[in-house]
């Protein structure tokens, strides 16, 4: 609405818009949902002023009080905002400001009108078991420096009295600590970027992250051959002649630290290099009193040397972890992403691992059957795109991934596509029983081959390679606390889809699930083919809560 005697313009607009400054708004009014208890909902008002308008505070009102947040939708750059061959399901194909930072909203600064800039709050409502059922609004208002009422929005949200269930899905989004130091300027593994570490970590769980990237050595990721990042290790190495003893006491600290912010289960980091299993990652140790690199680009993955590293490590870490109760959440890796090519390199790796660690789950990602065909990996993490096969021939515990490859008509979240191509994945995961979820950038601030450290404000395509938004989820705030994403606010509403749709499984059977889903569309659900459209996905989580409250009351 508007207020009579100020022509500043408000609209109430649904989680999957996408409001630009420079063009017009045409989203129709959204005004009104539900959620269950323990769920994250959210909402967006959009506002225009006539004029350049500085300190425009922004209230809410609810009787769910400081449950409710607001935080202002901030314009990240995008020089490449897809590739060049990309399909026809995105917002647009230029480059540009897009929205995606989510600012906190500080009061004595307020939020900036443009002239005839649409702008957008977003509202998050954060509910929990003790969130009383029934009709709640949520009045947002917007005033001038003198206090003088600009306009207001009211959003009526009802709260259903049941509550999601926990999280099965197992998800990461590959957290590297090596740009944490690099953007702040912190020692690794000193005691500020410990802090660091942490508060990073309880945001991504808070997102329905519930498994890390664990670096028992520097990860062999997204580096130039040849090149190096940052030392990140936590296994202690000496190395005396041909003998090695580990030290375990930094990664005790990275599990107590885990266990308090809520991780359940450890990625080890992978033990071959990327693309090839044909080196091994850099490892420091102490060598007769001399700290130095004794693994890397220059060690031949197959050759004596590194099996005997690998022969006398893997057994003390499954050592430590079993005396730690910990092999039930213990996952390993052995290289990203091999290719039909690599597979002579990456079989000698795999039986190597298989030998020490043998039935405790191996996984990676890749794209080729051939690899669990032949037993190489039992656990394949195959992208969306590439999931048909392993699909077909009923392959167990099956997870998937994507990254920037995955842009023609499967789900993904760059900045141009629109919200709804990222959720979708919820009903999918779903409808497959997907069992995990990888992505490789929670919060990547580097430029690609980790060439150069970037400023993820300025620079969000990793250096004119990754589609802005693939390379990480969050930004840094200035005060060491994350910065989080509109693509992270709505990747967490498609985990809390999947939730409601098990919560309902329950309740009536997986069969009419299904049946809900897949209810007037024109194909049975894939990877590849789903509705592109926001009132579909919308329309049908109102549907499933409706369902449950059916069988509740």
């Amino acid at each position: 609405m508007t207020h009579p005697d100020a022509p500043f313009e408000t609209r109430c607009l649904h989680s999957l818009e996408k409001v630009f400054a420079d063009e017009p708004l045409r989203a129709v009014p959204y005004m009104r949902g539900s959620a269950l208890k323990g769920e994250t909902y959210a909402f967006q008002v959009a506002y225009r002023a006539p004029r350049l308008t500085k300190r425009i505070a922004v209230s809410a009102e609810s009787p769910l009080g400081d449950r409710v947040s607001l935080r202002a939708v901030g314009l990240s750059p995008a020089e490449l905002p897809s590739q060049y061959d990309h399909d026809d399901y995105i917002l647009r194909a230029t480059p540009g400001l897009y929205p995606d930072p989510l600012y906190p909203i500080q009061e004595e600064r307020g939020v900036t009108g443009f002239r005839h800039q649409w702008r957008s709050v977003w509202v998050a409502v954060t509910t929990d078991a003790d969130t009383p059922a029934g009709n709640h609004p949520v009045v947002v208002r917007f005033a001038g420096e003198e206090g003088e009422p600009l306009g207001e929005e009211r959003f009526e949200l009802e709260i259903v009295d049941a509550e999601l269930p926990p999280q099965t899905l197992i998800h990461t989004e590959w957290f590297h600590g090596d740009c944490l130091a690099n953007y702040y300027g912190v020692e690794v593994f000193g005691e500020a970027h410990w802090s660091l570490i942490e508060r990073y970590l309880d945001t991504a769980v808070r997102h329905g992250m519930n498994m890390v990237l664990t670096p028992l050595f520097t990860p062999p990721l997204d580096t130039a051959v040849g090149g190096e990042r940052p030392t990140v290790q936590l296994v202690d190495v000496t190395k005396d002649g041909d003998c090695y003893v580990f030290g375990f006491e930094r990664l005790e600290r990275w599990i107590a630290m885990c266990d308090r912010v809520g991780i359940r289960y450890f990625e080890f980091s992978h033990l071959f290099t990327q693309w090839g299993a044909k080196h091994a990652p850099k490892i420091m140790a102490d060598d007769n009193g001399t700290y130095r690199r004794i693994f890397g680009w220059d060690t031949d993955s197959a050759g004596e040397a590194y099996r005997a590293f690998l022969g006398a490590f893997l057994p003390c870490l499954v050592a430590f972890l079993r005396r730690r109760g910990l092999l039930d959440r213990s996952y390993f890796h052995i290289s990203d992403e091999p290719l039909a090519e690599h597979m002579p390199w990456y079989r000698s790796a795999s039986e190597l691992m298989q030998s020490h660690l043998g039935e405790l789950p191996i996984i990676d990602a890749l794209t080729d059957y051939a690899y669990y065909e032949q037993g190489l990996v039992r656990r394949p993490i195959p992208s969306n795109d590439h999931i048909g096969p392993f699909l077909e021939r009923g392959v167990p515990e099956l997870w998937t991934y994507y990254c920037c490859a995955q842009y023609k008509q499967v789900s993904n979240r760059f900045f141009n596509m629109p919200s709804a191509r990222n959720r979708v994945i919820g009903i999918q995961l779903y409808k497959f029983q997907i069992a995990g979820f990888l992505h490789w950038g929670y919060n990547f601030w580097n430029a690609q081959y980790s060439i150069e450290a970037i400023d993820p404000y300025r620079v969000t395509d990793a250096g004119c390679t990754f589609p802005s938004g693939d390379a990480f989820l969050v930004y840094p705030g200035a005060d060491g606390t994350p910065v989080e994403s509109i693509r992270m606010e709505v990747f967490y509403e498609a985990l809390q889809d999947l939730r409601a749709l098990q919560l309902l499984e329950g309740f009536v059977g997986r069969e009419r699930v299904l049946a809900m889903i897949e209810d007037g569309l024109e194909e049975p659900l894939t990877f590849i083919a789903y509705p592109h459209d926001a009132a579909w996905l919308l329309g049908l989580r109102e549907a499933v809560n409706s369902a449950i409250k059916a069988h509740i009351g």
